[in-house]
């Protein structure tokens, strides 16, 4: 698998600290990683901001870092409001927009564009809303293939959020350049089998985006009985690799049975345990580079990355894990 950082970890969301798109595949360089992810909006990769002259730039930069750029990760909700009907082409704009980052993707290098189905709609026909993401992800392929792109989708929204509503989607939607984001934190948070559901969906993934966390149980005083009540569900919150509930061992076990060998991605996409400085975001990307490295089946291409987490090694640099 190959090590890669996801650039919305350092996008200044949630508190966090802001490095420019530039600067923040410099920073990925000099910890070690191999491979980043861009997040396909402001203030990183826009493609409302793409000139041919700043796709250049972009170009000398991931050279002189000696980094990839792999994926831009596209945010999407195909949900198309009833309140508005078809008056606003919504989901048009989102077909467009991906087809976008495709071009993008392809002048950079990049292979995959990462996108999300939809949050379910109050009100509307799952199967409405079931066909409207089938036949949107579609036409998202369709554009993608011609440079060159697969796109993948990502097990965050409520449409086909279970693995085997997930496969379903996959199957009706049909394209050989549709692939999966297939993560762990999700499954886990609903109780499916980490090993199994990785098994499973390893043959269709070509990325997993990975993030730890812990959960916080809620309680609400109830004077008029003096005692509290547990209020579900509860807080989750982000934690550095290894210190959470989501068993990662079993997840990763599971994708290397299943035959998975692609983009293993960090990212710190919530607030994070230790604060949003980025001294704390630089120790926890680190510590998802010794994370892989202490997992690592030794038998695994006989490669090992450098323990120093600086980049220096040649098997990092390959992204050999």
């Amino acid at each position: 698998m190959t090590p890669c950082l996801f650039s919305v970890s350092y996008a200044g969301f949630w508190g966090q600290a802001l490095l420019s798109l530039h600067d923040f595949i410099r920073h990925a360089g000099v910890l070690g990683f191999p491979s980043v992810m861009i997040a396909g909006k402001r203030p990183h990769l826009s493609p409302l901001d793409m000139t041919p002259e700043s796709m250049a730039a972009l170009r000398q930069t991931l050279t002189d870092a000696n980094v990839r750029c792999d994926v831009l990760a596209a945010y999407t909700n195909l949900m198309q409001p009833s309140s508005i009907g078809s008056e606003v082409p919504l989901v048009e704009f989102q077909i467009a927009y991906v087809e976008s980052l495709a071009r993008c993707a392809a002048q950079i290098g990049a292979s995959i564009v990462r996108i999300f189905t939809a949050y379910e709609a109050d009100g509307q026909s799952l199967q409405v809303q079931w066909d409207r993401c089938c036949a949107a992800i579609r036409e998202m392929c369709d554009r993608a293939a011609s440079h060159g792109v697969t796109i993948a989708i990502q097990n965050h929204h409520d449409i086909a959020l279970h693995t085997d509503a997930l496969l379903e989607l996959l199957t009706d939607i049909d394209r050989p350049n549709c692939k999966l984001g297939f993560d762990a934190w999700s499954p886990a948070l609903r109780g499916e089998s980490l090993y199994d559901v990785a098994k499973k969906a390893a043959p269709h993934t070509v990325i997993t985006t990975n993030a730890d966390y812990i959960r916080v149980p809620r309680h609400r005083y109830r004077p008029e009985l003096v005692n509290y009540e547990p209020v579900s569900p509860d807080w989750v919150r982000a934690v550095p690799f290894g210190q959470g509930f989501i068993d990662y061992p079993a997840f990763f076990q599971g994708l290397r049975d299943g035959g998975f060998n692609g983009l293993a991605i960090y990212e710190i996409c919530s607030p994070i345990r230790g604060g949003g400085n980025q001294g704390n975001l630089d120790t926890c990307s680190s510590r998802y580079l010794d994370w892989l490295r202490e997992q690592k089946d030794s038998s695994d291409n006989g490669h090992h990355l450098d323990s120093s987490g600086t980049g220096t090694c040649e098997d990092a640099r390959t992204g050999l894990v």
